[in-house]
């Protein structure tokens, strides 16, 4: 019998994030193996598991899986939660594009110099209220459904709901004129497994403490 899945990652909130609440949607364990130093982080490399020379690294089903994208594009098709076709996957890649743009300006806004921060800061804010946010809107009210593709759970509403977790941590106002967005993230986190992930002791990690100035 095959074990469980492990996850090496460091003990810290990134982009690991999106692969434990995934794992919590589909209601999968799976085991953490933390990176304690540079020597640990040195001797995955050096054993040849991390093609790119970085992690996260995912143990499943045989493979030493690396890159965010490839690993929850994998455990989403395991899982059952990237699409009925390939149609509506590609719907879903289109979505979670559009997120990780966003997520990664976020993402990378604590390595900016500080001069610059005030001026990261607004371009998120703007980016987030008047491209980002409204486009997933649009989408939610057009097809009048639950779910953004095939009235179905999948990845792209679970990756959707940790980013507005996110950008809620950071400015709670910006998700304030959008309704839909706010019904998706409260019926994404009442899912029985998503609840439990969202309580203290889970795997999940709070988020840089990054506070915006209001828009």
């Amino acid at each position: 019998m095959a074990g469980k899945p492990k996850l090496h990652s460091f003990n810290a909130w990134g982009r690991m994030e999106p692969i434990w609440w995934l794992f919590a949607a589909a209601g999968v364990e799976f085991e953490e193996k933390f990176l304690e130093s540079a020597e640990d982080l040195e001797k995955l490399r050096n054993d040849g598991y991390l093609m790119f020379q970085q992690v996260p690294m995912f143990e499943i089903d045989g493979m030493k899986l690396v890159q965010t994208r490839a690993i929850l594009n994998y455990i989403a098709s395991k899982y059952d939660l990237y699409g009925k076709d390939i149609k509506e996957r590609a719907l879903i890649d289109r979505y979670t594009g559009g997120m990780a743009d966003l997520y990664e300006m976020i993402l990378l806004l604590p390595l900016c110099r500080p001069e610059e921060k005030d001026a990261k800061i607004a371009l998120i804010q703007e980016k987030t209220k008047n491209r980002y946010f409204p486009a997933f809107e649009i989408v939610l009210k057009s097809h009048k459904q639950d779910y953004l593709v095939g009235n179905k759970l999948s990845q792209a509403d679970i990756q959707l709901v940790e980013l507005l977790y996110f950008v809620e941590e950071l400015d709670p106002s910006l998700i304030a004129s959008f309704p839909l967005l706010q019904a998706l993230k409260t019926r994404i986190s009442n899912l029985t497994m998503v609840k439990k992930f969202l309580q203290p002791g889970s795997p999940r990690k709070p988020p840089t403490n990054m506070p915006m100035p209001p828009l």
